[in-house]
């Protein structure tokens, strides 16, 4: 039995990664591990609070690990490393010697997780990896994830998309502009997962405003 962690952050794609290793009956998820901003309140890129992601947790009746990284930029910088390293070594004292994540192409992030997991002695589990982005988000929701959008790249999607519900209108809208990954791979948008297969009840929420910050709109959702 291989003992895992899921790289957590609150959005479809670690959910569909949860869901998948639930499927296989030789993989048991002991942790979610949420990487937080800076202030140690908010998810890196979905802005998601710190607490929300907890009672999200609760409602699957999956530990949350949760670590502040102080290095701003992508998965590279040095603090993030380190404190994910750390976490990891953490819960590999533990019986842990997995972890699943939710990448689905860019090599870049590939390469991170492979080189970080071969230096602590970890091995990686990417489920999704290189999967087809359309069947990808129809199996999102037909196995009855529920979720929206909290997060836009505004290069790509305006305000109006905040709050969105991920089902197949939202998927035909679009494919219909053309320029955006099914699948927001690249960043156009990100979500919360909020109910769906691996949960035991619902998680309860409220919708507050909506709010521009580098080049990013964020809908501030809260714990109920």
């Amino acid at each position: 039995m291989i003992k895992a962690f899921c790289c957590w952050s609150g959005g479809k794609d670690s959910a569909l990664s949860l869901y998948r290793a639930q499927q296989d009956q030789q993989i048991e998820v002991t942790h979610l591990l949420n990487m937080l901003a800076e202030d140690g309140e908010h998810s890196r890129s979905h802005g998601i609070r710190a607490e929300l992601l907890k009672t999200q947790a609760s409602a699957i009746d999956i530990p949350i690990v949760q670590r502040k990284a102080t290095a701003r930029g992508a998965i590279s910088g040095n603090t993030y490393e380190q404190e994910f390293k750390k976490v990891v070594l953490e819960l590999k004292d533990t019986g842990v010697d997995a972890g699943i994540f939710g990448d689905i192409d860019l090599q870049v992030h590939r390469d991170w997780v492979e080189r970080v997991c071969k230096e602590i002695e970890i091995t990686p589990i990417l489920l999704l990896w290189k999967g087809n982005r359309e069947e990808l988000i129809t199996e999102f929701i037909d196995v009855g994830f529920k979720t929206i959008v909290v997060t836009t790249n505004a290069n790509y999607l305006g305000k109006e998309w905040l709050g969105r519900q991920i089902d197949k209108e939202f998927v035909a809208e679009l494919k219909a502009l053309g320029n955006i990954d099914l699948c927001g791979e690249d960043g156009e948008f990100h979500t919360f997962v909020y109910d769906g297969p691996i949960f035991k009840h619902p998680v309860k929420f409220t919708v507050g405003e909506k709010v521009l910050k580098d080049n990013r709109w964020f809908l501030e959702i809260k714990k109920d």
